[in-house]
This record gives C-alpha cells, sequence and structure tokens, in this order.
C-alpha cells in the first residue's frame, strides 16, 4: 500500500496548494470588485492618449507604492512596472494592462462619461476609452492589491506592467510594448499573461485560443507615378487613376486566389485614394493608403510578396512605376499550444468551466505579441457584453457608443490571479 499511496501524494500535493490559494483569491477578489469599478470609472472619466497617460500613470503608481510594491515610472515614456517579491524563491511572472485611450468622441450618456479633448493627427478630439483599456488598468490593479496581500505565499514574484501607446503614436516607429521590450522590461520576466475586454463576448465568460489568435497589422503606402496629361487627350500620358484602379483590383486577388484561407484567414484593405485636382485634368501620380492583416509570420511573409510583385508589375504593364511602402506595426499575437493547455485549467477554474469559450481568429491586433516574442504568454478575452446580450448589435470597439458590462470585472481578476499562482506551482 505505500507504493501506491507515495505517488498520489506527489500529485495530489500541488493540486492542493494551488486550491488554497485559489480559496483566498476567490475572497479577495470579490471583497475588491466595487474598487475595481471605481477605479475604472475614475479612469475612464479622464482618459489620456497613448505617451501621454500621466495622470493614469500616476494613480497607478501610487496605489503600487501603497501595497509596497518596488516602482519604476517613466518606462517607455509614460510605462509604470511594479515588482512583487514574493516570500519564496520562484519565476518572475509578469502581467500586462495597456492604459491608453482613442481619439473617439463618447456618445454613452454615463455619470461617468469621458468629456476630454485632445488635439490628434492636428484635429481637435474627443478622447475616449473606446476599446476597454480603462478596465485592463483596473482589473490589474485589483490583483496588485490581492497577489500583494499573499505575498509571503507566493513561490516567486510577480512583474506588474503597466504599458502606454498599446493604440500608437503618430509619426514614431517604436512604442508601446515594443519600447518596452528595448528598454529591458521582459529580460528577466518568465512567461507573462494578458487579458482583454471583449464587448462581443457575454460578461462572466472569457475566450481563449490555442495558436494564432490576432493577426499581425501592418500598413502600407504606394505612389503610383505616371504622366500627367490634358483629360480630352489621354493618349498623350499615363493615367495613375487607371493604373491604381487595376492595381486595387489586383490586390485583391492576394486574399482570394493566394492564401490558404482553410489555415488562417487574411485581409487586404484599401483605406484612401489620393490624386488628382481637376475634372479635366489627368494626374501625375496617385497616392493608395491602407492595411494588412496577416496570422503567422510566413503568411505575412507570402502576402507582402505578393503585395509588392503585384503593385509593381500592374503599374510597369501601364508605363506607370509604383513604389510599395509596407510598415510593419505588430507581429501576430499566439498562444503557445502546449503552453494554453498547461493554462487552461486556470481560466476554467476562475470562470467556470462553461463560460470558457473557444473563440475563432480575430483580425485585429495587439502589440501584447511582442512580449510573447520575447518569452511563453498566454493571452485571453474577458466578456463585457451584457448578459442576453446581442454581438452582432452591440457597439464594437472604437466607436463612440462602446460600453461596458461591469460585473465580469472580478472574473479577470481572478484569471490574472490564479495565471500567476498556477504557473508558480507549475515550476516548484
Amino acid at each position: 500500500m505505500k507504493k501506491l499511496l507515495l505517488p498520489l501524494l506527489i500529485i495530489a500535493l500541488p493540486a492542493f496548494g494551488q486550491s488554497k490559494l485559489r480559496t483566498d483569491i476567490d475572497k479577495k477578489s470579490d471583497a475588491i470588485e466595487s474598487k475595481v469599478i471605481d477605479w475604472r470609472r475614475d479612469i475612464h472619466q479622464h482618459p489620456e492618449l497613448g505617451n501621454q497617460e500621466f495622470r493614469t500613470a500616476g494613480k497607478i503608481a501610487t496605489h503600487l507604492r501603497s501595497l509596497g510594491i518596488e516602482v519604476t515610472e517613466g518606462v517607455a515614456v509614460t510605462g509604470v512596472v511594479g515588482v512583487l517579491r514574493g516570500g519564496k524563491p520562484g519565476p518572475m511572472v509578469g502581467l500586462r494592462a495597456d492604459m491608453d485611450a482613442l481619439p473617439v468622441t463618447e456618445r454613452n450618456d454615463l455619470p461617468f462619461k469621458s468629456v476630454n479633448t485632445a488635439t490628434y493627427n492636428g484635429q481637435e478630439t474627443g478622447v475616449m476609452h473606446a476599446c476597454g483599456h480603462d478596465s485592463h488598468v483596473a482589473i490589474l490593479m485589483g490583483v496588485a492589491e490581492v497577489l500583494a496581500s499573499m505575498k509571503d505565499q507566493l513561490e516567486g514574484s510577480v512583474k506588474f506592467i503597466f504599458q502606454p501607446s498599446e493604440e500608437g503614436v503618430i509619426g514614431l516607429e517604436t512604442f508601446g510594448a515594443k519600447q518596452m521590450v528595448e528598454e529591458g522590461v521582459m529580460d528577466d520576466v518568465d512567461a507573462v499573461f494578458g487579458l482583454h475586454i471583449w464587448a462581443q463576448v457575454e460578461a462572466g465568460k472569457i475566450g481563449y485560443r490555442s495558436g494564432p489568435f490576432m493577426a499581425a497589422a501592418d500598413f502600407f503606402d504606394v505612389t503610383v507615378q505616371g504622366v500627367q496629361a490634358h483629360g480630352a487627350s489621354p493618349w498623350s500620358g499615363v493615367d495613375p487613376i487607371v493604373t491604381t484602379a487595376q492595381i486595387i483590383t489586383g490586390l485583391q486577388t492576394i486574399v482570394s486566389r493566394n492564401v490558404n484561407v482553410t489555415e488562417a484567414p487574411a485581409v487586404v484593405t484599401i483605406g484612401g485614394i489620393h490624386g488628382g485636382i481637376r475634372h479635366n485634368i489627368i494626374p501625375e501620380k496617385v497616392e493608395l493608403i491602407g492595411n494588412i492583416r496577416t496570422f503567422g509570420d510566413d503568411q505575412q511573409a507570402l502576402v507582402h510578396r505578393r503585395f509588392e510583385e503585384i503593385a509593381t508589375n500592374i503599374a510597369e504593364s501601364a508605363g506607370a512605376t509604383a513604389d510599395v511602402r509596407i510598415t510593419k506595426l505588430y507581429p501576430s499575437t499566439v498562444n503557445p499550444p502546449e503552453f494554453m493547455a498547461k493554462m487552461l485549467p486556470s481560466i476554467q477554474a476562475a470562470a467556470g468551466a462553461g463560460n470558457v469559450i473557444e473563440m475563432d481568429p480575430i483580425t485585429g491586433s495587439e502589440d501584447f505579441s511582442y512580449f510573447q516574442r520575447e518569452k511563453p504568454g498566454i493571452f485571453i478575452m474577458l466578456g463585457g457584453m451584457k448578459i442576453g446580450g446581442n454581438p452582432l448589435t452591440t457597439p464594437s470597439h472604437h466607436t463612440p457608443d462602446f460600453y461596458l458590462e461591469e460585473s465580469g470585472f472580478k472574473v479577470g481578476v481572478k484569471a490574472l490571479s490564479y495565471f500567476v499562482v498556477d504557473y508558480m506551482g507549475m515550476k516548484k
């Protein structure tokens, strides 16, 4: 009997340790729920654009210091990094929340509605947390308070990464997560976890996906150069407008004929066409802008190659030229399958197995992918839609009517906290 009991005991001990910490986390997450909601509402009422999150960063730093957490401010311009040293040796677990808002004027009639304004890209605009970053910050502040209260039991340390400018900064090539990585934030981190509130998933639920989850994002600028001519004699020039029209049609064949859509989707979107000034003048050039979304490095390379081939060769066939510039923004957000499988029980325990859903790939993008390129990382979606809401009619992210149901925030606190203690338990 003793030979049989020993393996059972070895298996049971880690589970018992996790179970004890989870019980404490549950109680503390329930108790802190109202504070998390209050923090979120305050941040929502005072949104700040990327690299301008001074008030938000100050609020975070003050809170972390009050918990006895080591704080570094001014990381990647306005970022805040806090380190909680656990009572026992173990890995450093990173948790990330993004802080910036968007140049959107809010239409919701809320007591904590944003009335902030700013100048963005030369225009006056309202500023709004229209993507839920206010909730990400508040949830991670809650996680910090929960874990700090049990730091003596933690078998490792926690790095709280409050990141600026996830939405980007006009005129800068390096910002947000990429800049944080370049400044060494991930150097001592063993694994990193993050979440995003999702307006098309019911509050209380968590969405996940193993493998490629969110798309890489790239912008393109194409200048089609022709020869200017009178509109009454087009044969005397080279028409860049007709050439651009042919290029646009050709680019759509990348997705329909070159990408294996049974493996992963791809998107090539034209966002703007600029050329010409008079009814009777064929202009000298046309400028084309837009974006590309792909999943994985191989698909991204394929789409980029075909894009340049199609644009330049169609232009050449018309006697014009096409200068193609593709700017890589964010890589794909990819949850490593083996790691996702190991951590899936954590979110199932946090939300309840019946409230965890596997999602389709999302063609939106996230710069959390830069952290995942450095160390193993998991990114999940936390439901923010009203219970019983229709995802097809619920206002989506980046819109003036974007709205979040707050009752699911404590599930986010539990999920991130479980990730920490469960990962630490695996590394004993």
